[in-house]
C-alpha cells in the first residue's frame, strides 16, 4: 500500500513563472499538496516549451488572473487568504506594487508561509537585477569555479537548485508552524539563486590539494565513442576491484597515498585500459565487481532504460495528473477548503 501523501491537507497558491517556483509547487504536490497556478494573461511564458512547463506544471490546476487588475488582484488575494503557502517568483519590488506581498498576505493569513523565490534575494546591490539560471550561475562562480573559459552548463541547476531549496524550506516552516488553525504564526522565506549556487560553489575547492588527479574518479571514453563515469576515491576495494576489472592487476594493490603521488600517471593507464572497452560490457563487468561505475547517458538514453520516475517523489500520492490547460480551472478555489 502506498504511503499517505504527507502534505494531503496543504494548500498552495503558486504566483510563480519560468522554473524554479513552479519546480518547487510541483515537489509539494508530488508530496500531496493541492496547488493552484495563477497565470498572467497569455499564460505562463515557459508554455512556449510544452515539455519544459508540463514536467513542472503537470497535476496543478491553472487560472488566468491578471494581478494589476484590482478584481483580479482581490481574488489572488482571496485564495491567499485560504492558502497554507504562497510562492512567488517576481523581481523583488513588484508584489509590493501589486499588493500580494508577505505582510499584505499575512494580514488575511496570519498563519501562512510565504516564500519569495528571486536571483538576488530580496535586498542588496543586486535584488533588482533581471537574470536567468545562466546569470546566476556566472556570479556565483559556479560557471568556472577555478577559473578559466567557463563552459555552458548542461542543466539549469541554479532554477533546480533554488526550487528544491524552497520546497524543503517551506516542508520545516510547515512542520514548524503546526496545524493550520492552531493559531501558530507563519514563515516567510527569502530564496535567492544565486546564493545557493555560491554554496555549492564554495569559498574553497572540494579538495585539499587542486588540481590533483584522483586514478580512477571521472569520466573516461571507452571504444564505441561513448563514456563512462567512474567513482572510485580512496576506497581500496573499490581501486583493486577496478584494475581487476580492466586488467591492470599490477597495480591494483597500491594504497591510497601511493596512488595519489601517481595520481595524473595512473588516471593515464585507467583511461588506456578503459579505451579499448565496449561501454556496456564494461560497465556489466565492473558492476559484478561491485565497482561504482555508470555509463554516461544522454536524455534519449535515460528514458530508454526505464529511469524516468513516474514521480518527483517515492511514495507520493500517485501520478501527477494531466498538464492544466491554460485556464482551465478559473473560478475554482482550494479542494481542500
Amino acid at each position: 500500500m502506498p504511503a499517505r501523501p504527507l502534505l494531503l491537507e496543504v494548500s498552495v497558491l503558486d504566483l510563480s513563472i519560468w522554473r524554479p517556483g513552479p519546480y518547487a509547487t510541483a515537489l509539494l504536490g508530488a508530496l500531496g499538496a493541492d496547488v493552484v497556478k495563477v497565470e498572467p494573461p497569455g499564460g505562463d511564458p515557459m508554455r512556449h516549451y510544452a515539455g519544459l512547463f508540463g514536467s513542472v506544471n503537470a497535476g496543478k490546476r491553472s487560472m488566468v488572473l491578471d494581478l494589476k487588475d484590482p478584481a483580479d488582484r482581490d481574488r489572488a488575494l482571496a485564495l491567499a487568504s485560504q492558502a497554507d503557502v504562497v510562492v512567488e517568483g517576481f523581481r523583488p519590488g513588484v508584489v509590493q506594487r501589486l499588493g500580494l506581498d508577505e505582510p499584505s498576505v499575512r494580514e488575511v493569513n496570519p498563519g501562512v508561509v510565504y516564500c519569495s523565490i528571486s536571483g538576488y534575494g530580496q535586498a542588496g546591490p543586486l535584488a533588482r537585477l533581471p537574470g536567468h539560471d545562466l546569470n546566476y550561475q556566472a556570479w556565483a562562480g559556479a560557471l568556472a569555479p577555478e577559473g578559466g573559459p567557463a563552459a555552458m552548463p548542461p542543466l539549469p541547476v541554479a532554477d533546480l537548485a533554488a526550487g528544491m531549496t524552497a520546497a524543503f524550506g517551506i516542508c520545516a516552516a510547515l512542520l514548524g508552524r503546526g496545524p493550520r488553525d492552531g493559531g501558530r504564526p507563519g514563515a516567510y522565506l527569502d530564496i535567492a539563486m544565486t546564493d545557493i549556487m555560491a554554496t555549492w560553489t564554495g569559498a574553497a575547492p572540494a579538495t585539499s590539494q587542486p588540481g590533483q588527479a584522483v586514478p580512477g574518479y571521472g569520466l573516461f571514453a571507452t571504444a564505441d565513442g561513448s563514456q563512462v563515469a567512474l567513482g572510485v576515491l580512496n576506497e581500496q576495494h573499490f581501486w583493486s576491484g577496478l584494475c581487476r576489472g580492466i586488467g591492470l592487476e599490477e597495480v591494483a594493490s597500491l594504497s591510497f597515498e601511493e596512488r595519489s603521488r601517481r595520481g595524473t600517471e595512473l588516471n593515464g593507464v585507467v583511461a588506456g585500459a578503459v579505451a579499448g572497452r565496449q561501454r556496456d560490457e564494461l560497465v556489466r563487468t565492473l558492476l559484478d565487481a561491485g565497482v561504482p561505475v555508470a555509463p554516461v547517458l544522454d536524455r534519449a538514453g535515460m528514458v530508454a532504460r526505464g529511469g524516468f520516475p513516474p514521480f518527483l517523489i517515492r511514495g507520493a500520492a500517485g501520478e501527477a495528473g494531466p498538464v492544466p490547460g491554460l485556464d482551465q480551472h478559473a473560478g475554482q478555489g482550494f479542494r481542500r477548503r
